[in-house]
């Protein structure tokens, strides 16, 4: 995607070939910012304190830092250490551990002298099959958002409901959940986009409100708990909305308030899809509430938030007493009854363990 008329993507080589250049995502969206990162303890922090977030984009970030690893030290324990240190960064999102054990399983069978160069062509691997794995997601999708726009009026939007981000900088370009949109938008079909604000960390209201202004796509910021009063008005088409993790049986993981959508979605008769790249499809899980580990992260992203005053400083301020603990379970599970379509790079999937084998025959075969 553009910023400004420059084309970016979330995350590079730097021009000496080794270091890493990621957007630090933190600053958005009053400063657009690029870290360089030179070693495994940056890409650790840079996963954890979400200077970079979305499932596919933390694993391509962890691919570089198996990458950073191996010039530095190609040993089988250096190899090993790297993927306990950044495998416990980010508990929840698959695509974490899939880019792990792609790289340990490649780099093991391989001479230490060979490791360093084959990460890095590994790691460009994956960035790159993420671009086209959400190009197909953008192609289903904007399937189904052509057959709702045939029922509207000439000249009126579909309209849809999005919550977190799941757009270009949730991976490393285009985006999951926005890609449909995007490529509808390109297409000359009037959209239009509510974009959740999405508490605590607001990245609908930094990220995706700043991805929709920068692509010129009509959208409008709500507060979390206004999407159900949309849809009871029929002001909501549609809901897309990504995710960390889904189960092999359809249920999935995704940003806290997920759920609560999906049953609005539900009650009301609106559509509510899932855009996901096959990495994030965890075989191995079937009941998404009892086995999809939930991060915990720390109360002070409920008790303080980000903004740019009226001196234009970007600062964090408290919002709740000093003496009130904060709970702050990052994700929730959307059970599969609820979700209308899986939208994947092959196609879209029913929710269910049937739907899903369909389309990924190999991958149910070799978890079963």
């Amino acid at each position: 995607m553009k910023v400004a008329g420059t084309h970016y993507r979330t995350i590079w080589v730097n021009e000496d070939g080794w270091s890493v250049d990621l957007i630090d995502q933190r600053w958005l969206p009053h400063e657009l910012r690029v870290e360089n990162v030179t070693s495994v303890e940056g890409i650790a922090a840079a996963i954890r304190d979400m200077w970079v977030r979305g499932a596919p984009l933390i694993g391509v970030t962890a691919a570089y830092g198996v990458a950073l690893r191996m010039r530095e030290d190609p040993s089988d324990a250096a190899l090993d250490a790297v993927w306990e240190e950044l495998h416990e960064t980010r508990p929840t999102a698959i695509n974490l551990r899939w880019a792990l054990n792609e790289m340990r399983g490649l780099l093991r069978g391989l001479p230490e002298n060979a490791r360093a160069s084959a990460a890095y062509k590994r790691a460009a691997e994956i960035a790159n099959e993420d671009v086209e794995l959400n190009r197909g997601i953008g192609r289903h999708g904007l399937a189904i958002i052509r057959e709702i726009a045939r029922t509207k009026k000439a000249g009126e939007p579909v309209n849809i409901l999005t919550h977190c981000n799941a757009g270009w900088l949730a991976t490393v370009d285009y985006g999951t959940a926005t890609s449909p949109i995007y490529l509808a938008s390109e297409e000359g079909i009037p959209v239009h986009v509510y974009v959740d604000e999405t508490r605590p960390r607001n990245q609908g209201a930094h990220l995706t409100a700043w991805e929709m202004a920068g692509h010129g796509v009509p959208h409008t910021l709500i507060v979390d708990n206004a999407g159900g009063h949309l849809m009871q008005r029929g002001m909501v088409d549609m809901v897309i909305v990504g995710t960390d993790r889904t189960t092999s049986i359809g249920d999935v993981c995704n940003k806290i308030g997920t759920y609560l959508k999906a049953l609005a979605a539900k009650d009301n008769g609106v559509p509510f899809y899932v855009a996901l790249p096959s990495p994030t499809i965890d075989w191995t899980v079937c009941d998404g509430v009892r086995e999809i580990p939930i991060e915990e992260r720390s109360g002070d992203e409920v008790s303080l938030v980000w903004g740019r005053d009226e001196d234009g400083r970007t600062r964090q301020v408290r919002i709740s007493p000093e003496a009130t603990p904060a709970g702050n379970p990052a994700f929730d599970v959307t059970p599969a009854r609820l979700i209308s379509g899986l939208i994947t790079e092959r196609g879209v999937a029913e929710a269910s363990e049937k739907g899903l084998a369909k389309l990924f025959p190999e991958r149910a075969r070799s978890a079963a």
